[in-house]
């Protein structure tokens, strides 16, 4: 039986919750918001969504107890109202700070032995600092990292080329937030390196627009939700199907000392491997100078 918790219900933790229902990702799901009543609104909008559909998922309202049942936990509170206002995800971490403590002290008092996805930012920091509250093992703390930076990078780079996103390789790695960074010298269509298909400036205004995608969509209507479900959902599947899959996840980098987004191979028990890029001098710069964004607001280093 695949069980998982979903911590946090706004807006982006309720079309996590809508996105895991619609692709039959679990088999009970437990629901958990600090708003009184949320929870159980949720579970009974998403269980009249699934009347007269194939197959069935258990949607409950959590309590602490649920959580020592559950494979993986989705951590995803937050509050918009922050982004809505400034541009820098760092800024979110006087609250979202606050919401790890409280939940790392009850996941670290249950019996839990599963996987927590973070979702919260900022991410590569709530991810460490779970992990440390936790106490569980690194490679069972993940953060979506830039997987969701990637896929923005992949639909700029399609709609300029008028290709498939899903035919370009390459990621956006480093902090999921301003110091974020395209290895361009490692990004190609097809084999051929993008720089032989478009010029660097050209590179350059795609790799900005990837960058300022979030707070566009968010100044329209208010946050942005379905790319970080499917980025989240990701990760589910590939925990739950033990796929191997290669995803730029927010994960513990030995050689920096702290969860960064690159590339890592992903199944049942967490984070198998990571992967180095090979990256060129001025990208190894950018990774340093992320690296240093992301420990300088550690709170425990």
């Amino acid at each position: 039986m695949r069980k998982i918790s979903i911590i946090g219900l706004g807006n982006v933790g309720a079309t996590v919750a809508h996105t895991i229902v619609e692709r039959s990702l679990c088999d009970t799901l437990f629901l958990f918001d600090k708003k009184e009543g949320l929870a159980e609104a949720e579970v009974s909008d998403l269980s009249d969504g699934l009347v007269n559909r194939s197959g069935h998922i258990n949607i409950l309202a959590g309590s602490l107890e649920n959580l020592d049942e559950s494979d993986i936990i989705v951590f995803a509170p937050g509050d918009i109202t922050i982004l809505q206002k400034n541009n820098d995800r760092l800024l979110e971490f006087k609250y979202t700070k606050t919401c790890a403590e409280e939940w790392g002290k009850k996941i670290k008092e249950s019996n839990f032995k599963g996987i927590i996805v973070s979702i919260t930012n900022p991410c590569d920091v709530i991810a460490d600092y779970l992990q440390k509250l936790t106490g569980l093992p690194k490679e069972r703390v993940i953060g979506t990292g830039t997987i969701l930076d990637s896929a923005r990078m992949k639909n700029s780079l399609a709609r300029k080329l008028n290709i498939d996103p899903n035919s370009v390789d390459g990621y956006v790695i480093a902090e999921h937030g301003n110091s974020q960074f395209v290895a361009w010298s490692q990004v190609s269509i097809a084999t051929k390196p993008i720089y032989e298909i478009l010029d660097r400036e050209e590179c350059k205004k795609i790799e900005e627009e990837t960058k300022i995608r979030a707070f566009e969509t968010i100044k329209a209507k208010g946050y942005t939700s379905y790319g970080i479900a499917n980025s989240t959902a990701l990760i589910i599947e590939a925990i739950f199907q033990d796929s191997k899959t290669i995803l730029p996840v927010s994960s513990y980098s030995e050689k920096d000392g702290c969860y960064i987004g690159h590339p890592a191979l992903v199944g049942r028990d967490g984070i198998l491997s990571d992967y180095e890029l090979v990256l060129d001098e001025e990208e190894r710069e950018k990774w340093k100078k992320s690296v240093e964004t992301i420990k300088n607001t550690l709170p425990i280093k």
